[in-house]
C-alpha cells in the first residue's frame, strides 16, 4: 500500500472542490422545493423520489434521451472512421499542398463558434435539414481536434509496419483497419469519449437550429424546467442527474483507454 505524499494535500482539497456541485445537484433532486431554495444549502429531511418520476411524467425526458444518444452515437462513429481516414493521410501520405492544408485544419481550431454559427444555420437551411436531427449530426461528423489527434499518434507508429503488410500484399486500407488501428485502441477511446463528451454536453448548437419538442436533446429540453418567474430546482436537477449518468458509465468504462492513451502521449 503506497503511503500519502505531500501531493495529496494539494489534491484532496481540488477534488472536494470538484465534487461539491455534484454533491449539491444529488442532495437538490431528492428535496422539495421549499428545501431547495434554503441559503446555505442542507441536507434534505426527506428523500423525495417523486421528484425523478415527475420529472419523466411532466417532459418528455425519455425521447430527449433517446435523440442525445442517437446523435452522440452517430457522431462518435463519424469521428472514428473520418478522422482515422484523413488523420492517416496527412500522417502518412504525401501530396502537393498536404502540410499548408493541415494546418489551414489546425488554424479552425482557433475560430469561435460564434463565428461560424451563422453560415452553419444557412447551410442546414439549404439542406433541409433545420429542426432535424440530421443538423445536430452533420457538422459534427469529423473534427479538426480529431484528425490533429488521430495524425500524431499515426505518426508514433513505425513505418516498418506498413511496409511488411505491404509486402504481404495487404492494400493501403487493409494496413489501416487490420494492422495500425488496432494498435490505436487507446488513442480511438480517448476520441470517442470527448466526442461523445462534447456532443452530448452541447447546448448553444441544438437551442439555434432545433425548435420542436420532438427534436430536441436532452440537454436543450431541461430547459423546460425554467420558467420566466420560478424555476422547479428538484425536478431541473433530477433530470440533471439523469442527463449525467450516461456520461459517467461511459467515462466509466473507458478510463483505462483515456489514461493510457494520454500517459502514451505523454511519454512521447
Amino acid at each position: 500500500m503506497r503511503r500519502p505524499s505531500a501531493l495529496h494535500l494539494v489534491l484532496l482539497p481540488l477534488s472536494a472542490v470538484m465534487v461539491t456541485p455534484l454533491v449539491w445537484m444529488l442532495l437538490v433532486s431528492v428535496s422539495t422545493q421549499q428545501e431547495s431554495r434554503r441559503f446555505p444549502p442542507g441536507l434534505p429531511s426527506g428523500i423525495e423520489w417523486e421528484n425523478y418520476l415527475a420529472a419523466m411524467r411532466d417532459a418528455p425526458l425519455g425521447s430527449w434521451l433517446v435523440n442525445s444518444f442517437v446523435v452522440s452515437a452517430v457522431c462518435v462513429a463519424g469521428n472514428l472512421l473520418l478522422c482515422s481516414l484523413a488523420g492517416y493521410a496527412f500522417a502518412r501520405i504525401r501530396f502537393f499542398g498536404g502540410r499548408v492544408a493541415f494546418f489551414l485544419m489546425l488554424a479552425t481550431l482557433m475560430v469561435p463558434f460564434q463565428i461560424v454559427m451563422l453560415p452553419l444555420l444557412i447551410m442546414m437551411r439549404s439542406l433541409g435539414l433545420v429542426d432535424t436531427l440530421g443538423a445536430l449530426i452533420a457538422p459534427n461528423l469529423a473534427t479538426a481536434f480529431g484528425v490533429f489527434l488521430m495524425r500524431q499518434f499515426f505518426t508514433t507508429l513505425p513505418r516498418e509496419l506498413e511496409e511488411a503488410a505491404r509486402i504481404d500484399g495487404a492494400s493501403r486500407l487493409r494496413t489501416l483497419l487490420q494492422v495500425l488501428l488496432p494498435l490505436m485502441r487507446p488513442t480511438l477511446a480517448t476520441l470517442a469519449v470527448l466526442t461523445f463528451l462534447q456532443t452530448w454536453n452541447d447546448f448553444l448548437w441544438p437551442l439555434i437550429v432545433v425548435q420542436s419538442p420532438d427534436t430536441m436533446t436532452v440537454q436543450l429540453g431541461l430547459q423546460s424546467f425554467q420558467g420566466a418567474h420560478t424555476t422547479n430546482w428538484p425536478k431541473l436537477m433530477a433530470g440533471t442527474v439523469l442527463s449525467q449518468l450516461p456520461v459517467l458509465l461511459v467515462f466509466f468504462f473507458a478510463q483505462r483507454f483515456f489514461v493510457r492513451s494520454v500517459a502514451a502521449a505523454g511519454i512521447k
